[in-house]
């Protein structure tokens, strides 16, 4: 029998921040958690951060050496808070990851496999950075997978469009919230 996780990636307060043009974003992503909460199935937190100096990142990466110097995303940085609209609730996994992907530096794969849990249903942002990372990887660990596709967001709405449209129905089920909701 499958069982099934709801991943809820990078929507922290900074990133989300960086995000105006959906504003629906965070209330329809609540009711996929709602849903999920409601069934049989669990929901898990997937957060950029680092320890403070950020000793983990290579002043070589482009996305996160910037951070090197800086609070952002470390204990101290309060934008690295998991938005409070669609916070954990107690007992939720919450996995910190260290790059962009939801299986890099964490121990997410162990933790789902010592669950039993063998269908992932993702949603987060950025769908060409977090999402698609993890779409990747969590395909080449063979979890079934579905993707939100307004569950997630990026910057490029050509880009998401290509991805949910072109790309991930290659190796997910791309379905919309109110979709997968009612399923």
């Amino acid at each position: 029998m499958a069982k099934t996780a709801l991943l809820v990636m990078d929507v922290q307060r900074a990133i989300v921040s960086r995000f105006d043009s959906d504003p629906a974003y965070l209330s329809r992503l609540g009711r996929a958690i709602a849903h999920a909460r409601a069934g049989d199935v669990t929901v898990g937190y997937v957060a950029v951060g680092f320890r403070a100096g950020h000793p983990e990142v290579s002043p070589a990466n482009p996305t996160f050496g910037p951070m090197i110097g800086t609070d952002a995303f470390t204990a101290a940085d309060p934008g690295a808070e998991i938005h409070p609209s669609v916070a954990p609730a107690p007992g939720d996994p919450v996995f910190t990851k260290k790059r962009v992907g939801a299986f890099s530096g964490t121990d997410l794969d162990l933790a789902l496999r010592s669950s039993g849990i063998t269908d992932l249903v993702l949603t987060g942002i950025s769908t060409s950075g977090c999402v698609l990372t993890t779409v990747r990887q969590a395909f080449d660990l063979d979890y079934r997978l579905t993707v939100l596709s307004d569950g997630c967001l990026d910057a490029d709405d050509e880009v998401h469009r290509i991805l949910t449209t072109a790309v991930f129905p290659r190796q997910a089920t791309v379905l919309t919230v109110a979709e997968w909701s009612s399923a």
